[in-house]
């Protein structure tokens, strides 16, 4: 594999934080019109008007912000391989893993789905970042 294509997975979370940032204004917006919230009123991140809006909408809002969170520590540990050239095949899996499943977490999510689900979602995606680390730490690729 090539170190570039190592980095496939950092561009498929990008895209895929991008089309949620999509899904989430394009819920956003017609909510806040149909509720009546100018955009004016709604300066605090956590005032009133968030409750106006339905559950559908608000969770886009929550995923956009999850992405923005622990994938930031995979971007980071993922330039780090690349640059110490710690790129193999499990590695690569691992992070190929750690995207697929922060997609599931999404989709699960941005449709109000179940916590448990999300959770183990969730779970599952940071054992990926987990072994991954632990791997760069001991030196196997």
């Amino acid at each position: 594999m090539s170190a570039i294509g190592f980095l496939h997975p950092v561009l498929a979370l990008i895209i895929w934080s991008l089309i949620i940032w999509v899904i989430m204004y394009a819920r956003r917006i017609p909510a806040m019109q149909a509720a009546k919230i100018h955009p004016d009123t709604a300066k605090s991140p956590n005032g009133d008007w968030k409750s106006k809006l339905p559950l559908k909408t608000q969770a886009a809002a929550h995923n956009y912000n999850h992405l923005m969170e622990q994938p930031t520590l995979f971007y980071a540990l993922m330039f780090y391989l690349y640059v110490t050239e710690n790129t193999g095949t499990v590695i690569f899996y691992l992070a190929c893993a750690y995207v697929v499943l922060r997609i599931a977490h999404s989709l699960v999510q941005i449709q109000a789905g179940k916590v448990m689900i999300r959770f183990s979602l969730f779970t599952l995606s940071t054992l990926c970042l987990v072994g991954m680390v632990v791997m760069s730490l001991i030196g196997l690729k």
